[in-house]
């Protein structure tokens, strides 16, 4: 593993190709762990919020907040597990496999308590395990083969998907959470106070439970699917609005179907919408 740090204490460049480690002591603590490396990134600025960027063209993301000061990274690539798992064919008896390089090739840059996250995940999937203080924002994306997995997080959270579901789990804030292909489920333990948040996908259902007292205006839309909640949501019974325009003589008549509706009497705008799939709003247990 070769692992590069740029001189100063807030910066950090990391190439890691799974065979050697470079362990200095006063900067990020490098190790490896089977086919898995490990990365700890100190922040600037200890116990105060943070953010965290990642954004992968092939594999996972887990988010795990956690009591402690700093950003550990578990980094693994998928390939090197497939490699290791294939058996030599009868051919190749008494040779041995050359296998190419199926390391991970990570890049972490950290400043004023954000943390930058890129990897070479256009090249194999990349499975990451991030853990980070528990008040700390997320800007975290994955376009295939993959989920991306939030627990224990406080913070403006801002996930994207595209083949792939979403789970919020055990959170606080407010969330932007939409995917294409897979569900999006949330559970909040407190939310924002008039932070608005969307949550949407296209093939799936959107299911999201929050605090009872949460005060909450609901615009909601499903074209192929139901809208359950065990909330007393005040819906408006208002007629669908018709937008009409004109433009260069052509006429476009636009259907507003969504369904608007308030609990606790209301507050910032929470959107809900798929197009394949149910909407859930509960009750957090």
């Amino acid at each position: 593993m070769k692992t590069t740090f740029l001189p100063t204490a807030t910066r950090h460049l990391l190439r890691a190709s799974l065979l050697t480690a470079l362990v200095s002591a006063t900067l990020p603590t490098l190790a490896q762990s089977g086919d898995k490396d490990q990365l700890v990134v100190p922040l600037s600025s200890p116990g105060k919020p943070g953010m965290l960027r990642v954004k992968l063209v092939n594999g996972s993301i887990n988010v795990v907040g956690y009591s402690g000061k700093d950003v550990v990274i578990d980094a693994a690539s998928r390939d090197s597990k497939r490699t290791a798992s294939r058996h030599l064919p009868a051919t190749a008896n008494g040779l041995r496999r050359i296998d190419n390089d199926s390391g991970v090739e990570l890049t972490v840059d950290e400043n004023d308590n954000r943390v930058n996250v890129k990897t070479d995940s256009y090249r194999h999937p990349v499975q990451l395990t991030i853990k980070v203080p528990q008040n700390f924002s997320l800007q975290v994306s994955t376009v295939q083969d993959g989920n991306i997995v939030v627990e224990n997080v406080t913070g403006e959270l801002e996930v994207g998907n595209v083949n792939g579901g979403i789970q919020l789990k055990d959170v606080g804030g407010s969330a932007v959470a939409n995917t294409v292909n897979g569900a999006v489920t949330a559970t909040f333990r407190s939310v924002s106070n008039g932070a608005p948040m969307a949550f949407s996908s296209v093939n799936g259902a959107v299911d999201v439970s929050f605090p009872n007292s949460t005060k909450a205006a609901f615009k909601l839309k499903t074209d192929h699917g139901e809208i359950y909640s065990d909330f007393d949501l005040v819906t408006e019974r208002s007629a669908p609005k018709v937008n009409r325009s004109n433009e260069g003589g052509t006429y476009r008549v636009n259907v507003d179907n969504w369904t608007y509706g308030k609990i606790n009497g209301g507050g910032a705008e929470v959107m809900m919408k798929t197009l394949n799939g149910n909407i859930y709003i509960r009750k957090a247990k």
